[in-house]
């Protein structure tokens, strides 16, 4: 069973993420990328909307239960490459000829919340859901990179109270701070939103890559850069 699968609505490709919780492990970054390749390859594709088919969850992040038993595994090449796989599909959003739009259906915690910063645009429903930076009270520090993109998505303001506090955040609140494009009232509204939003783009795959590629430079530069400096040692835990 595919735990991320994509369909096609007329020019929108429309990625599912549809594994429960949705946590992040290779089987979660080895789904997205091929989604993605898959859509690349339509030429009538010109915007994709990120979601999710739990009622609950859009996604809760990292596969902590299969990150800490690589790790009592001493498996530490498996954890290495997940991180640079999750890495790509980070990249992969980032750089994207067309726009990405997570429509944000539910609990978006840690790297749920992380993913959907890649994204160029964000809808939320407000009737369930929560989104929060919750690394503070787990001991797992942002990379370099998280830390550029997610501030391209959201004001520094907000950034540093929900990334110090771990606090959990509101649809109507993210919308008031231009996280979000709209709070949407339930789940046929957000998606009925993010579609009709998605349906607009018609743009040049050329062009839109090259923006969004500029637009990017910095964040790509640190990831390549500074990333493995904490990776390759495995500084992603902190304990205490």
């Amino acid at each position: 069973m595919d735990v991320v699968k994509w369909e096609k609505n007329d020019s929108v490709a429309v990625v599912t993420m549809c594994n429960g919780e949705n946590r992040h492990n290779p089987s979660f970054a080895e789904g997205m990328l091929r989604c993605f390749d898959e859509i690349l390859k339509d030429e009538s594709n010109h915007a994709v909307i990120l979601t999710s088919t739990d009622q609950k969850n859009f996604s809760q992040g990292i596969d902590v239960g299969w990150l800490l038993g690589r790790k009592q595994e001493n498996d530490l090449d498996s954890i290495k490459k997940f991180m640079y796989s999750m890495n790509n599909v980070f990249k992969t959003i980032l750089l994207y000829p067309m726009p990405v739009i997570a429509a944000i259906n539910g609990h978006a915690f840690g790297n749920g919340a992380i993913i959907a910063c890649a994204c160029d645009f964000r809808f939320m429903k407000s009737d369930k859901g929560f989104f929060c930076f919750p690394e503070v009270d787990i001991s797992i520090p942002f990379l370099p990179s998280m830390i550029a993109w997610v501030k391209k998505a959201i004001p520094y303001y907000k950034f540093m109270e929900l990334k110090l506090t771990g606090k959990r955040a509101t649809a109507p609140e993210l919308e008031r701070d231009h996280v979000i494009v709209k709070a949407c009232t339930d789940q046929t509204d957000l998606m009925n939103q993010a579609m009709e939003f998605a349906k607009t783009f018609h743009k040049r795959r050329g062009i839109y890559g090259e923006m969004k590629k500029r637009l990017n430079k910095d964040v790509i530069e640190i990831m390549e850069k500074e990333d493995p400096v904490f990776i390759e040692p495995l500084f992603i835990m902190v304990e205490g």
